[in-house]
């Protein structure tokens, strides 16, 4: 690709990568706490009272899902001619991700169609069978955190290794996604990690992830470099 493809294609995975921060804060941070408590009895009673809410959050959830895999893909085009390996381990990962959030979304998807006919479940506790649908899907983000922070240490070290990133970027990927793993594995084979440690662990990997994706959308790229050619 030319100088001006390659920013272009930069720029096309910036928004891409935009679109999945911009869905994930909507659907997990913003609409799911609406919806999804520690009660079951509570989750059945949202999930019913706000039809229109539960439509959203499931279709939030979709969008979670495309704009990963989007993004996934684009990571690939950005990547594979300067760092293959790279460039396979971060779609890879990506889509993995993209397949955590499709396997949450089907356990929200059938709990609000549970709620909107509780009939589904033939005579079984509602409620319950929704609890268990919650927790699945909790867990189906918990344990694809492991994939979350994954595909970050390949770009981060495609960043390093050419020099078409910042190099402290690259680094502060690396080290958010290796937080990002350890706090997968605190928050869920871990018992009783606190919170704020599990939270603590994956706050790199936020960081690292909100400036590749302005560094994408400003600068996109920098040139190819010796010190690429030689990696």
């Amino acid at each position: 690709m030319t100088t001006t493809d390659t920013v272009r294609t930069a720029r096309g995975t910036g928004l891409a990568y935009l679109g999945l921060a911009l869905t994930g804060m909507a659907g997990f941070l913003i609409i799911r706490p609406q919806l999804f408590t520690d009660s079951p009895a509570e989750t059945l009673a949202n999930l019913s009272e706000k039809p229109e809410l539960a439509a959203a959050a499931v279709g939030i959830e979709m969008a979670i899902v495309l704009t990963q895999a989007l993004a996934a893909v684009w990571f690939y085009k950005l990547l594979h001619d300067i760092r293959p390996v790279a460039a396979f381990a971060t779609a890879t990962f990506g889509l993995m991700n993209a397949a955590a959030i499709m396997a949450s979304g089907v356990f929200m998807a059938t709990a609000v169609a549970i709620a909107g006919d509780p009939s589904i479940v033939s005579g079984a506790d509602a409620a319950g069978t929704i609890g268990v649908l919650a927790h699945l899907s909790d867990a189906a983000w918990g344990l694809g955190g492991l994939f979350f922070g994954l595909w970050l240490i390949p770009m981060g070290w495609a960043a390093v290794t050419t020099r078409r990133f910042p190099v402290v970027l690259g680094w502060t990927l690396i080290v958010g996604g290796v937080g990002y793993v350890l706090s997968a594995f605190a928050g869920w084979g871990l018992d009783g990690a606190p919170g704020w440690f599990v939270e603590g662990l994956a706050f790199p990997a936020t960081l690292a992830e909100f400036w590749m994706i302005a560094y994408l959308l400003s600068v996109g790229i920098r040139p190819s470099t010796d010190q690429e050619n030689r990696s």
